[in-house]
């Protein structure tokens, strides 16, 4: 370890079992998990911070949303944080790139440390009113044909969250092959031709300040500087893994998966394009409020209500984060299924 993390607040840990801890640290995004600690990053730097788990009082994530994205006007954007909320009362807040990578450090950390609460305290409350209210929306009893639904969802989803990876992976790569199906070819085209000229320019200012100075050849080599960075940063161009090939290869090898795992159950009720605990959560809620009987009847509800929904619709904010997992599972299918 030729650089020691900084504890935040007291440790206990001595040198030697910090190196080993951090050295096996599971690393997602800018932190990670070890045995005995969490590592935390910095602005600039990735896990440079450590606390250990018996100082934490509860970690969550939060994400900061532009004006756009409450008002529907204007740019969208969002920027999702890990927070660690310690004992002493201090936090200290972690940026991250992908919001995927903090749900993913959220479910390891509730695995190693279940007596850690990963929501805040006002995600607390907000969910015991949103529980309350939810529960006003059911039946107050259900029909023999419902209550057999359920079961058989509730079994399902037993099942599911067994291996809760293969759904999570299910749910990304559908998400990935929607978002490069969506690319425009013309696009590609136009950011491949933009680089071109980017490149080329670059190049022909490198040669004129090479064979007559500085001053005459610097601007091009700006420009073409410029531009690559800014083609680049629109993440446009075709790659190994930002290629509509690619998205497909990644989706039919996470259903392929699925269908393995749940060929050991003979009647799973669900198509496997749609095989995440969310859904099966969503089509339980369809039943209890009493809009359908049946697994098939309830299916097709929840067809349409994500269909209904576009970015002129304001949810609330864990109908959010359910259905930016959800609908790509259904749009990639174009709802066939």
């Amino acid at each position: 370890m030729i650089i020691a993390p900084r504890p935040l607040g007291a440790s206990s840990l001595s040198r030697e079992e910090l190196a080993l801890d951090k050295k096996n640290a599971r690393k997602i995004g800018p932190c990670g998990l070890g045995e005995k600690a969490i590592y935390l990053n910095s602005f600039f730097f990735h896990r440079v911070f450590y606390a250990e788990y018996k100082k934490i009082d509860r970690i969550f994530k939060r994400v900061a949303i532009s004006k756009g994205g409450f008002t529907g006007k204007g740019i969208f954007a969002s920027i999702p944080y890990l927070v660690v909320l310690f004992k002493d009362g201090t936090e200290k807040q972690c940026n991250f790139k992908y919001e995927e990578q903090v749900d993913q450090l959220l479910n390891l950390f509730s695995e190693k440390c279940p007596g850690i609460k990963t929501i805040s305290r006002d995600a607390e409350r907000r969910l015991a009113a949103a529980a309350e209210r939810e529960r006003l929306r059911y039946l107050k009893e259900l029909s023999p044909e419902a209550e057999a639904s359920v079961e058989t969802l509730r079994d399902a989803q037993h099942l599911l969250n067994a291996r809760k990876d293969l759904s999570d992976n299910l749910a990304y790569s559908a998400k990935l092959k929607r978002t490069l199906d969506s690319i425009n070819p013309t696009y590609r085209i136009t950011a491949i031709l933009i680089l071109l000229i980017a490149i080329g320019s670059a190049v022909f200012g490198v040669h004129t300040i090479m064979t007559k100075g500085l001053q005459d050849g610097v601007i091009f080599v700006l420009f073409g500087i410029a531009f690559i960075f800014f083609v680049m940063s629109t993440k446009v161009l075709p790659s190994g893994r930002n290629n509509k090939q690619y998205g497909d290869n990644r989706y039919s090898g996470a259903v392929s998966d699925m269908e393995m795992y749940l060929n050991e159950c003979e009647c799973f009720p669900l198509p496997t394009a749609y095989a995440h605990p969310i859904v099966i959560d969503r089509l339980i809620r369809v039943i209890r409020e009493g809009r359908a009987k049946s697994i098939k009847k309830a299916l097709e509800v929840e067809k349409n209500n994500l269909k209904a929904l576009n970015p002129s619709v304001r949810v609330t904010q864990e109908e959010h984060d359910e259905v930016v997992i959800v609908k790509p599972l259904f749009t990639v299918v174009d709802y066939k299924f």
